[in-house]
């Protein structure tokens, strides 16, 4: 069974966060300096949202206000769905599909130690996929 960790493995460490009181435009200003589309928030060391580029989009534009002024406390998704690093692969598919989100915390108790998202998910398995191709090719001209 694939794990998250074998992502987490894969990929960067860093985590990218914000405070509830930061201002919407500093958090857009961070996700495009880091080329993301997600940022967790956290106060006081604990995981209390997430802020993506759909938040922004439904509950910023769309509602008319200013990214200057408004805080992330406002705007972001409280309280994400996370998951741990012993999950499956598949259960992260299920979950991301049913809920339509595209980004999950990695939680070890309650701290944060990664951010998985569907295109992590998605190039994992297509290098799993090319492994056991290529495992399959020598089998069958050995």
């Amino acid at each position: 069974m694939k794990t998250v960790q074998q992502i987490i493995a894969s990929k960067s460490a860093e985590i990218y966060a914000v405070t509830s009181t930061t201002s919407v435009f500093d958090a857009l200003t961070m996700m495009m300096d880091k080329n993301i589309s997600a940022l967790l928030i956290i106060d006081n060391e604990e995981l209390c949202g997430i802020f993506t580029e759909r938040d922004y989009a439904r509950k910023v534009i769309l509602q008319g206000k200013s990214s200057k002024s408004a805080l992330i406390h406002e705007v972001m998704t409280p309280d994400p769905i996370t998951i741990m690093a012993t999950d499956s692969i598949d259960y992260c598919m299920t979950l991301m599909t049913n809920k339509h989100i595209r980004h999950l915390p990695v939680v070890e108790g309650k701290k944060i130690i990664a951010m998985v998202s569907i295109g992590d998910i998605v190039k994992f398995i297509i290098e799993d996929q090319k492994q056991i191709i290529s495992q399959l090719e020598s089998y069958i001209h050995q």
